[in-house]
């Protein structure tokens, strides 16, 4: 393949997966000031972010299976368009509830991206190549939550929140033209039985019986849970309680990408030596300092921007090397089921963002309170879970930790 070519096509695919959290990372500091707009509760605006958690969560259930029976190219760029059309309505929401509403739809179209966007990867590649190319895209796409939130920040300081959707219709609308102009079918292999609902519910059945599928799981869920705790308050916490000025919010989200980087590091240098286990063991005993820090902090009325932002670099490095060896651990023993292994992690470990970030945000608001200790609850949650379902049965059998 040409150079150029290369390029184009490798710019493609980095759209392509970066759908999720450009949608989420560029709304966050906005939250405040739509909840000003429309008049509404904290726990009503948390839903935009909750009910998009929950629709990406749902549809990747079905992405795949619907590529595998149809190809990639006409269910890409079908789920582009629901987005893009759904992101210029989100502009025109007269509600929080409107704006909900038009934020699950929207989800379901950016779901096609980052799900199929990897699957095309595959299809292109190859196995062996294919790790390379995705070790590329991962690079790129560690940049993201940095960038994201700082260009969100400076579009509501500027233009308003509504300019955001503005920004994410005009993203959605060149990812179109990319995926129409570049990307040819790359589906070779189409199954017709891929829809099949006993084919799928069976697989999905299967490993939801396995114990270490469900300890991986779990581990990959809560401790992402907790920087989406992070995406749903701290517009409120740091910009309406703690007064951060608005076109602040995104450089100090950019430290928190910087951590997530150096755990991913981390976890890039030291698995191979250590062991997936032995990984995450450490990993979310560094999750309990992170939250217990975060909830101390908060009990005892320290005030300040850096009593959230400081336990919440910890929490990134932590979930830096949870969230690639958790995947690894609950996909790798499912090679000929990767698809459906990696599906269904996907939707525990979006669903639980979306539910818990809904419930905290309606019975108790967002207050530094309420979001240093949803954190810590999840870092105890998910240190439980790992050390139930995973370390302490392979411990009393006297199983080697893998690498």
């Amino acid at each position: 393949m040409p150079p150029a070519k290369t390029i184009t096509l490798g710019a493609v695919l980095v759209a392509l997966v970066a759908f999720l959290a450009i949608s989420t990372d560029l709304i966050a500091p906005a939250l405040p000031a739509i909840a000003g707009e429309f008049g509404a509760a904290q726990g009503t605006v948390q839903l935009t972010q909750s009910m998009f958690m929950l629709g990406f969560a749902a549809s990747q259930l079905f992405y795949g299976p619907l590529s595998d029976r149809f190809g990639r190219r006409p269910i890409l760029i079908g789920g582009i368009a629901i987005y893009l059309v759904t992101s210029a309505g989100c502009y025109f929401a007269q509600s929080a509830e409107q704006l909900a509403a038009l934020r699950f739809l929207q989800a379901i179209g950016a779901c096609a991206g980052p799900t199929l966007g990897r699957a095309v990867v595959r299809d292109i590649y190859g196995r062996e190549r294919a790790a390379k190319a995705l070790a590329y895209i991962g690079a790129a796409m560690g940049l993201i939550p940095a960038i994201a939130p700082i260009i969100g920040s400076y579009l509501l300081a500027l233009f308003g929140w509504r300019s955001i959707f503005v920004f994410l219709t005009g993203f959605s609308a060149a990812a179109l033209i990319g995926v129409l102009a570049v990307l040819a079918e790359s589906n070779k292999w189409q199954d017709p039985r891929a829809l099949e609902p006993r084919r799928l519910l069976g697989n999905y059945a299967e490993m939801l019986r396995q114990r270490l599928y469900l300890g991986f799981t779990l581990a990959v869920s809560l401790t992402y849970s907790g920087l989406f705790m992070f995406l749903s308050g701290s517009g409120f916490v740091l910009i309406s309680i703690l007064r951060m000025p608005v076109e602040h919010f995104g450089y100090y989200f950019a430290l928190l990408a910087l951590s997530y980087i150096g755990g991913t590091l981390i976890a890039g240098r030291l698995t191979l030596r250590l062991g997936i286990e032995r990984m995450i063991a450490g990993a979310t005993v560094l999750g309990l300092v992170a939250g217990g820090l975060m909830a101390a902090l908060a009990g005892f009325g320290v005030a300040h921007i850096l009593a959230v932002i400081g336990p919440m670099c910890l929490h990134m490095v932590a979930m830096g090397i949870v969230l690639p060896n958790g995947m690894a651990g609950a996909i790798g023993p499912y090679p000929e089921r990767a698809g459906a292994a990696s599906a269904l992690l996907g939707f525990f470990q979006l669903a639980t963002a979306g539910l818990v970030g809904a419930v905290v945000g309606h019975l108790f608001g967002w207050t530094q309170a309420s979001l240093s200790y949803a954190v810590a609850g999840l870092e105890i949650a998910s240190f439980v879970a790992f050390q139930v379902l995973v370390w302490l049965p392979r411990a009393r059998a006297g199983a080697q930790p893998t690498g």
